[in-house]
């Protein structure tokens, strides 16, 4: 079994670059405070992770470690409303659980905003990623072949890459990526619903899997059909079998908003 090598280099500046895309630019006066969590937990290589954030960024990548590095920046406009943000963390036997506490914006303040934390976290690639809600903001998930990854986004984007398993996402308003560098065989379900939004899938070209993508109010472009069709008709919904569909499947839908399938090369690039 091929495992998500993660390369630390790559993960930091990953991480540093979205990061700082979420942040956003404005004079000094006006940037948030930042405070730093950081520690690193022995857990169970098929524990199951729940994590829960209000605001910010929750970034999973998947490792061959039987390790969990949590880091946090913890954002806020006060230093009364930082104190009041808290990460959480509960290791239990077979389980772990990441929960951003943090007091209710007072609803009469126009001057402090509500904080927010971006998390960064490493776990082991078989572990189960039971739980993973973000209210707004960006959510990636990267390299996870447990058995389940179930992640839901209020508004905001939504990424997942090279995930192998059963995979549910869910997004209320936003874009959402699902994107392979390669495909193994096996059972696989990957499954993205969307409210409103865009849909974006990129798949290499020797996927073999059931493909349905579906959409309320807009239209799909599919790069697996035939290029004659393509060009000469608008669809709103898909459900071909590509290489004879095999024991994987891969299923978009959005209430409203556009679906787009990709033909990707091996090496992640489009073609």
């Amino acid at each position: 079994m091929r495992l998500a090598a993660i390369n630390q280099q790559g993960v930091r500046l990953l991480s540093t670059a979205l990061l700082s895309a979420l942040s956003g630019c404005g004079s000094a006066a006006h940037r948030p405070l930042e405070e730093t969590f950081e520690q690193t937990y022995t857990i169970e290589s098929t524990a199951n992770v729940t994590v829960i954030n209000g605001e910010g960024a929750v970034f999973v990548y998947g490792s061959n470690t039987n390790e969990m590095r949590v880091h946090a920046v913890k954002r806020a406009y006060t230093r009364q409303r930082l104190k009041q943000i808290a990460v959480d963390v509960s290791i239990q036997p077979g389980s772990v659980s990441i929960n951003t506490k943090c007091l209710p914006k007072p609803k009469w303040s126009l001057s402090d905003r509500s904080g927010t934390v971006d998390y960064t976290i490493v776990i082991p690639a078989t572990a189960n990623l039971a739980h993973l809600e973000l209210g707004a903001g960006e959510v990636l998930v990267d390299g996870m072949r447990g058995q389940r990854v179930l992640a839901r986004l209020g508004s905001g984007r939504m990424f997942a890459r090279n995930c192998f398993g059963n995979v549910a996402l869910t997004l209320d308003r936003g874009t959402l990526t699902l994107a392979y560098d390669w495909w193994e065989s096996g059972k696989l379900s990957i499954k993205a619903n969307i409210k409103r939004g865009n849909a974006w899938a990129f798949l290499p070209i020797d996927v073999v899997c059931h493909l349905v993508a579906e959409t309320g109010r807009g239209k799909i472009g599919n790069d697996f059909e035939n290029p004659a069709e393509r060009e000469t008709k608008e669809i709103s919904k898909i459900d071909i079998l590509i290489q004879r569909g095999g024991d994987a499947t891969v299923m978009m839908r959005t209430k409203e908003g556009n679906v787009r399938i990709m033909k990707a090369s091996p090496q992640g690039e489009m073609i």
